[in-house]
């Protein structure tokens, strides 16, 4: 895919889903989250990154605009962390407490932007 992929924002609601861009960014493949990820909102966000990860070696996850993660959304990172080297940037505070307390962070790799994130290692 040649430029940023964004989400489809017709419709009323649309502005308010988990589903930023999507772009490449050196070797890895970003996908920008934001607002709320629960089981309700997951679904758009679940089959972007399960899409990245089938082509792309490293996929970023952008968190800079995560209000909220509940365990669904950590059983997404953790499957999607199977398929590819899962990376997430700029994680929330909810976001990376979760991550901590869960022990994903020693699964997840987790990078302070998305700069650091992008590197390739």
């Amino acid at each position: 895919m040649s430029g940023p992929i964004e989400a489809d924002t017709a419709g009323a609601g649309a502005s308010r889903g988990p589903l930023g861009y999507q772009h490449a960014s050196g070797a890895a493949w970003v996908v920008e989250a934001r607002g709320e990820l629960d089981l309700e909102t997951l679904p758009p966000l679940e089959a972007a990154l399960s899409q990245a990860a089938a082509s792309h070696h490293i996929v970023v996850l952008d968190a800079r605009g995560v209000s909220f993660a509940d365990s669904t959304c950590l059983s997404v990172l953790l499957r999607v962390r199977q398929l590819t080297d899962l990376r997430i940037a700029a994680p929330s505070r909810q976001l990376g407490r979760l991550l901590e307390v869960t022990g994903a962070d020693q699964v997840v790799t987790v990078h302070p932007d998305l700069a650091a994130a992008t590197l390739q290692t």
